[in-house]
């Protein structure tokens, strides 16, 4: 059977997939997106969309983000609460541009089919759903792709088939390190109590997970996600069952056991892997882009993935289409994608890794929810910071605290 031949090919329909195969739309590039499953499709995850999320979807397209506004199957979220180790806790609402806003928690079986049907839309991107990609192997002119449903070739392959990457594998030099690696464990439960009246999601931050958090994020019909993301070494360090640990802390902590007495699993527990993007590396080479979480560029702070692996996939658009004007697809051109990734992104990054080692400290966390209690200036503080990096990074230098200690 002869190979089908394409100038792109995209392997994964996640956020990352599909925002690039949409920014490829009408571009008379001939592109297919393989992914292994069916939609719709459940991803495990905490199922919120930041605000940068739903901003993203207007500029991959107004008509994408129109029927985005109209899914039904999503809860808007207006802010955060951050629960410190020793149980207090501290309100932060959202705010974009110093207007309130607000993000959404919407599952990914809804989310994630909701962009796989509109790239249907499109006449030069063919869209092959129960394709596992096998191997992929570099030819003198291209790449071949072989699949379950036989063999693809291209000038460029994008990787954006999530944490263990088939093309990660065969191709990218990116290898699972614990002190950059989250374990993550997601159940859905119906029956949760006494959310906020706008929807705030939760962080638990415990002592024995540090600087890992419990989730519990509310969902339409009464139902809400709940999870655990650990560092990879604290597992391993601290010898922790994951599935233990969040039932003991749904059923011991004052805060959370009366809310959760009547409340009902629906779903075993689900677990995944979250590569963070604590570290720079090596994202492409010669004819191949890795996004999203293929490419480890999730939140090391917060362990969001979705609005990363948007903005890589639409990066990973726009250097396509540089490769096939200049007819260069080598592993020196493409470095110019991994520059700009990281001239996006690596800001926030590095940010989000500082405070990723400082709540490691439990005393530290206590502190700051108290005084953000306290203080209208550090409260405010706190609500800019959820927006601005530059502003975040202040978090991460020891004269903030002092000031905060004595003035």
């Amino acid at each position: 059977m002869q190979a089908q031949k394409f100038d792109v090919l995209i392997v994964g329909a996640g956020p990352a997939g599909a925002a690039c195969a949409i920014k490829l739309a009408n571009t008379g590039l001939a592109v297919a997106l393989l992914d292994k499953a069916t939609f719709p499709r459940d991803k495990t995850c905490g199922d919120a969309l930041s605000v940068d999320v739903v901003n993203q979807l207007a500029m991959l397209s107004d008509k994408l983000a129109t029927e985005f506004s109209a899914l039904a199957a999503k809860v808007p979220s207006y802010g955060v609460k951050i629960f410190a180790p020793n149980h207090q806790h501290v309100d932060i609402p959202f705010f974009h541009k110093n207007q309130k806003s607000c993000g959404y928690i919407c599952q990914r079986l809804d989310f994630d089919n909701l962009l796989f049907q509109h790239l249907k839309e499109y006449k030069n991107i063919q869209v092959i759903e129960n394709c596992t990609v096998e191997q992929v192997l570099p030819q003198a002119d291209g790449l071949l792709a072989k699949t379950n449903r036989g063999e693809f070739t291209a000038n460029i392959i994008v990787g954006a088939d999530g944490a263990h990457s088939v093309v990660a594998k065969h191709l990218g030099p990116i290898k699972v390190e614990k002190d950059h690696y989250s374990a993550g464990l997601r159940v859905y439960y119906e029956g949760v109590t006494s959310f906020h009246d706008d929807n705030y999601i939760e962080l638990h931050f415990f002592k024995d997970i540090l600087p890992g958090y419990l989730w519990v994020f509310p969902l339409p019909d009464n139902k809400a996600n709940v999870g655990i993301g650990v560092l990879s070494e604290v597992v391993s360090e601290k010898k922790l069952n994951l599935k233990e640990v969040l039932q003991k802390l749904l059923q011991t902590t004052p805060n959370l056991q009366e809310r959760f007495k009547d409340a009902r699993p629906l779903e075993t527990v689900k677990g995944y892997g979250l590569p963070l993007g604590s570290k720079p590396r090596n994202i492409s080479g010669e004819r191949f882009l890795l996004t999203g979480d293929a490419a480890s560029l999730i939140d090391p702070f917060s362990g969001e993935g979705i609005g990363n692996a948007i903005r890589s996939g639409r990066v990973a658009a726009e250097h396509i289409l540089n490769c096939f004007e200049h007819q260069n697809f080598s592993a020196e051109f493409n470095r110019a994608y991994d520059k700009e990734i990281y001239r996006r992104m690596w800001k926030e990054l590095k940010v989000s890794h500082s405070l990723q080692k400082l709540c490691r400290y439990p005393w530290l966390f206590n502190f700051v929810v108290k005084k953000g209690n306290q203080s209208k200036y550090l409260k405010q503080f706190l609500i800019e910071a959820l927006a601005n990096v530059e502003i975040k990074r202040l978090l991460t230098k020891p004269g903030f605290y002092y000031r905060m200690l004595f003035k």
